[in-house]
């Protein structure tokens, strides 16, 4: 991901403050930053984006460098390539810069939703993005898995289901409960364990509304491998879905 600098009469540009630094001074601001603290502001970035990009309105950077990215300015083009490289992988949307000139942002669907299918197959919000990593990870593992293991997903991607969260509220909540009740995913107590343990299965809503050919294409696309290559998987996605495999043996 790379930030185009134009030049040009400057009071065009409102963003006259802010220039681009160079390799070296994003080298150096990481030197004096601990990984936490450049993954936290990554993490504001990105929320940041999701919020305002309910409104489809374009972000601009003076905007983004004012109000979130702030005195971490100096390793900007850092904090950009992270933001774009979790959107591309955790909710499937591109970071575009429509305006190179007063550098102007949008998130785009990088996963292309075919005729008549649900949005939850490529995200347009960020709760059905949530969702959406979910249901992957449920149907990766064999389609059972222990909460935990979800919950150490989440808080992998700065969603902590300990935590109020700005965007989604009471995580664990939206999870265990509305998505439950949405029949998205079903959570279910696992006899005779002490203290009390729960697994995740996919509910009858989404094995209705989403697509298993589309959650093993954008595994390959996140991991760089042909779908083919999880077996099992790839089996079931094409004997449960004639639909979505024809719509991905056309773009084969």
């Amino acid at each position: 991901f790379c930030v185009q600098r134009q030049s040009g009469p400057q009071e065009e540009d409102e963003d006259t403050t802010f220039t681009q630094p160079t390799t070296t001074q994003v080298q150096r601001g990481l030197e004096k930053l601990t990984p936490a603290q450049v993954d936290q502001k990554t993490a504001e970035v990105v929320q940041y984006f999701l919020v305002k990009d309910q409104k489809k309105i374009p972000i601009r950077r003076a905007d983004l460098v004012k109000h979130v990215v702030k005195e971490y300015r100096n390793i900007y083009p850092e904090i950009m390539k992270r933001a774009s490289r979790i959107f591309d992988q955790v909710f499937g949307l591109k970071l575009v810069e429509i305006d190179p000139k007063n550098h102007m942002y949008i998130l785009i669907n990088k996963l292309e939703t075919p005729e008549g299918a649900s949005p939850i197959t490529s995200p347009a919000s960020p709760k059905m993005g949530l969702l959406f990593v979910i249901l992957s990870v449920i149907f990766m593992k064999g389609g059972v898995v222990r909460e935990n293991l979800i919950w150490n997903t989440l808080k992998k991607l700065r969603v902590d289901p300990g935590e109020k969260h700005e965007e989604f509220g009471d995580v664990k909540k939206v999870v265990t409960d509305e998505f439950v009740r949405q029949r998205y995913l079903e959570y279910v107590r696992i006899p005779h364990t002490e203290p009390v343990e729960h697994e995740f299965r996919w509910g009858q809503r989404a094995e209705l509304e989403v697509s298993k050919a589309k959650i093993l294409e954008f595994m390959g696309e996140l991991h760089e491998q042909d779908p083919q290559s999880w077996t099992q998987q790839y089996r079931e996605a094409h004997s449960t879905s004639s639909s979505s495999q024809a719509s991905t043996s056309s773009q084969r």
